[in-house]
């Protein structure tokens, strides 16, 4: 008797972008599934934090460190850092390059405006 296997297609990456301007947001999303991951989104840290509780499959955050709320980006990426260490972790700002202490290990940072080909390259080598 032949019995036939069903190979499920392995689900691609979570990656949770967090962005304040909606526009910019929307941009990095349709991005980050061009290149092939899930996408999730914030518009701020807080949100991203409820989300990051309740998701077990984020992989990677893209957070843009200028952003209003309880704490900015790299202040985000700290955490994430601290309570999700396999999360991997992009930072973007177009208000400069923030000191290398203030990023955490392992974290990457992206100047603004964004290269979308710098994007998904940052992207393909955390998976």
């Amino acid at each position: 008797m032949a019995h036939s296997l069903a190979f499920a297609r392995p689900r691609a990456p979570t990656v949770l972008v967090v962005e304040d301007e909606p526009l910019q947001r929307m941009s990095l999303m349709d991005l980050v599934e061009e290149a092939g991951y899930e996408v999730a989104e914030a518009s701020d840290a807080d949100q991203a934090l409820i989300i990051l509780e309740s998701r077990p499959d984020i992989r990677i955050i893209l957070a843009d460190v200028d952003m209003p709320g309880s704490m900015d980006g790299l202040r985000l990426a700290a955490l994430v850092r601290d309570r999700w260490p396999p999360i991997e972790i992009i930072v973007t700002s177009g208000r400069g390059v923030p000191q290398l202490t203030t990023i955490p290990a392992r974290a990457m940072f992206l100047p603004k405006p964004l290269n979308e080909e710098r994007v998904r390259d940052a992207l393909h080598l955390f998976t």
